[in-house]
C-alpha cells in the first residue's frame, strides 16, 4: 500500500468523525471498512444514450470487482450527450463543451470526497476524452472501462450500421433510390439495441485508443456490450483499480508520451475518427505531455493502414472484437509500437505477444500488406489553415486525393444543409461551411448531416467540404475539418468568398486558397467579426475561454 492515501484523513480519530458518520450513513461502508481504499466508480450511465443504457449492469460488475480486490466502491454520476441525437440542429453546439464539464465535475467529486483511485465507466464520444482529462489531470490510479459496441443491425439479410442507414438513408430517399417503407424499416432496425454505434466512429476510436494507451484491460474496446465478456472484463477492472492504488501507479504513469505514441498509431492503423485528435490533445495537455499536430501526421506517414471499417469500408466493431479486438493489431504493428507499461500490469508488447490474430488477413491485414501505406489521418497546411486542418485521408476516393474546386460559401452548417437537400451543390464544388469553430460555433459542430445527404445523393466523390468546425466519426469522403485559425477570430477561412479557387493536394498535405496576398489583405480589412450567436448561459463563457482546434479545443 502506498504510504498516505488521500482517503486516510477519514481514519482521523477525532477529526475525521463528522465525515464517518455521514459515509455510514449512505449504507456503503461499515467501521471494518474504513480503512480500504476508497475508489470512485464515475459512471456516466442515462437512458438517453444507447450507448450507456447499459451500464447498470457493469456497474454492479467493477462494484463486485472492487470488493473483491479490497476496495470500497463509491458510485457517483457524470451526464453524457449522443452526437446521432444531438446532430443536426442547435444542440449540437453543446457537445464539445460537455467535455470539459465532464472533467470538471469528476476532479471535483474526486477531490471533495478524497478518493484513492477511479474506474471510469464510459463509452460515447466526449465522455470517453473527458474521463481521461480529469485522470490525468487528478493524477490519481485510474482505469477506464468503455461499456461496448452495439450489435449490427439488419435488414432483408443485410448489415446494417447507424450512420450508412439513417443519415446517408436520407439522401438515398431524396434520390428516390430508396421508398417510404424501406425508409421507414431502416430507421427501426439499424440501431438494435445499446452500445456505441456499430463503425469505428468517434466513440469506438476513442475506446481503442485508450486500450492501446494501456488505459483499460486488454480486449475492453471491442467486446460487445452486454456480453458475458463485457462483464468479466469490468469485474476484472475493478479489482485491477485496487491493485494499482495500492503499488501507486498513477494515470501519468501511463498515460506518457510514449504511450500516447501508440494509441495514435492504433488510430492511424484502424482509420479513426478525426475527433481524436482533438481529444488525445486535450487529454495530452491534462497529462503534461507536449502532443503537437505534427506528430499525428509524422506516426500516420510511417504507419498502414490495416482495417477497412465502415464508414469507408464494410468492417464492424463486431468484427475486430471476433478478428482479436485491439491487442491483435497491437500484433501486426508489434514493431511500430513503444513497450509501455499498462493498466493491466502487463506491458505493450507482452499484450501483443499474447494476442492471437483469427481471419487472417481479412479483417486485420499484416503491415506489408495493407489498405494504404500511410495511416488514417493526415494534417493539411497551407494559406487556408496556416495552424492546420484534419482529414481523413484513408476515405477520400483515390481520384480525389488532389483536387481544385469552386468555393460554395455558407456561414453556417445550416445554411450549408439547406442547400445540399436542395441538391443545390454540383459536381466540382467547394463547400466551406465556417463560424462553427470552437469559439464561432460555438461548440465546433459536427458536420454529419452535410456528409451523409451528399453522400446519399452520390455526391461525396465530386465536391469537396471544409469546416472550422468538426466531422463525425461517421463521416466519409474528402472532407476536412479543423481549419485553424477558424472564421471568428478572423482566420483565412472567413476570407474565402463564392468562386474563388480552392486547391486540395493529401500527398503534399496543401490547402490553399487561389487567392494573391495582396487581396487577402484588403478583404481582411474590411472583415468585422459577426455578433455571437448565443449569448447567455454555458457556451458564452466556453465561447471565451475555449482554444483553436490546432490546440485540441482547451479551456484555458
Amino acid at each position: 500500500m502506498a504510504k498516505e492515501l488521500p482517503s486516510d484523513w477519514f481514519n482521523e480519530p477525532l477529526t475525521g468523525m463528522p465525515a464517518r458518520s455521514l459515509m455510514y450513513a449512505t449504507g456503503t461502508v461499515t467501521p471494518e471498512e474504513m480503512a480500504k481504499p476508497f475508489i470512485g466508480l464515475v459512471s456516466s450511465f442515462t437512458d438517453l444514450i444507447p450507448g450507456h443504457s447499459h451500464m447498470r449492469r457493469l456497474e454492479r460488475k467493477i462494484e463486485h470487482g472492487v470488493f473483491a480486490g479490497g476496495g470500497v466502491a463509491w458510485l457517483f454520476s457524470v451526464p453524457g450527450i449522443c452526437d446521432g441525437i444531438a446532430m443536426g440542429h442547435s444542440g449540437m453546439h453543446y457537445s464539445l463543451p460537455s467535455r470539459e464539464l465532464i472533467c470538471d465535475m469528476v476532479e471535483t467529486i474526486t477531490r471533495a470526497h478524497r478518493f484513492d483511485g477511479l474506474v471510469l465507466l464510459t463509452n460515447c464520444d466526449k465522455i470517453t476524452p473527458g474521463m481521461l482529462m480529469a485522470a490525468a489531470r487528478l493524477d490519481i490510479p485510474a482505469i477506464a472501462v468503455t461499456a461496448g459496441p452495439m450489435h449490427s443491425g439488419n435488414y432483408n439479410m443485410t448489415r446494417l450500421d447507424l450512420v450508412h442507414d439513417t443519415f446517408e438513408a436520407v439522401g438515398r430517399f431524396k434520390a428516390g433510390q430508396i421508398d417510404e417503407e424501406e425508409l421507414v424499416a431502416l430507421e427501426r432496425e439499424a440501431c438494435p439495441g445499446g452500445g456505441s454505434c456499430q463503425g469505428l466512429f468517434t466513440a469506438n476510436t476513442m475506446a481503442c485508443v485508450t486500450e492501446a494507451m494501456g488505459m483499460s484491460l486488454p480486449y475492453c474496446a471491442a467486446a460487445l456490450v452486454a456480453t458475458a465478456k463485457k462483464d468479466r472484463i469490468a469485474y476484472d477492472s475493478g479489482k485491477r483499480i485496487v491493485e494499482l492504488v495500492k503499488q501507486g501507479i498513477t494515470a501519468r504513469r501511463i498515460m506518457t508520451p510514449e504511450a500516447f505514441a501508440n494509441g495514435v498509431a492504433i488510430d492511424m492503423a484502424l482509420g479513426g475518427s478525426t475527433n481524436t485528435v482533438l481529444h488525445l490533445m486535450a487529454i495530452a495537455n491534462e497529462a503534461g505531455v507536449d502532443l503537437e499536430l505534427e506528430v499525428f501526421d509524422d506516426v500516420s506517414r510511417r504507419t498502414p493502414h490495416l482495417t477497412n471499417f465502415r464508414p469507408a469500408g464494410d468492417m464492424m466493431m463486431e468484427d475486430l472484437d471476433h478478428a482479436g479486438g485491439i491487442p491483435a493489431a497491437m500484433k501486426r504493428l508489434k514493431d511500430r509500437l513503444n513497450d509501455c507499461m499498462t493498466t493491466s500490469g502487463a506491458t505493450t508488447h507482452e499484450i501483443a505477444d499474447a494476442a492471437r490474430i483469427f481471419g487472417g488477413e481479412e479483417f486485420i491485414r499484416s503491415a506489408d500488406n495493407p489498405y494504404h501505406a500511410e495511416g488514417g489521418i493526415a494534417i493539411l497546411r497551407g494559406n487556408l489553415c496556416p495552424e492546420g486542418a484534419v482529414i481523413k485521408q484513408s476515405a477520400v476516393p483515390t481520384e480525389m486525393r488532389s483536387f481544385t474546386g469552386k468555393a460554395r460559401v455558407f456561414d453556417s452548417e445550416d445554411a450549408a444543409n439547406k442547400a445540399i437537400l436542395a441538391q443545390e451543390i454540383k459536381a466540382g464544388d467547394f463547400v466551406v461551411m465556417r463560424y462553427e469553430g470552437p469559439a464561432g460555433g460555438p461548440g465546433m459542430r459536427e458536420m454529419l448531416a452535410a456528409t451523409a445527404a451528399l453522400k446519399g445523393l452520390g455526391m461525396l466523390d465530386k465536391v469537396y467540404l471544409m469546416t472550422d468546425g468538426r466531422f463525425s466519426g461517421g463521416t466519409q469522403g474528402p472532407c476536412i475539418g479543423h481549419v485553424s485559425p477558424e472564421a471568428t477570430t478572423g482566420g483565412p477561412i472567413a476570407l474565402v468568398q463564392d468562386g474563388d479557387q480552392i486547391h486540395v493536394d493529401l500527398d503534399k498535405r496543401l490547402l490553399e486558397l487561389k487567392v494573391d496576398d495582396a487581396e487577402l489583405d484588403r478583404r481582411l480589412k474590411a472583415w468585422k467579426r459577426p455578433e455571437p450567436k448565443i449569448k447567455t448561459g454555458y457556451l458564452t463563457r466556453y465561447a471565451r475561454y475555449v482554444t483553436s482546434a490546432s490546440t485540441g479545443a482547451i479551456c484555458r
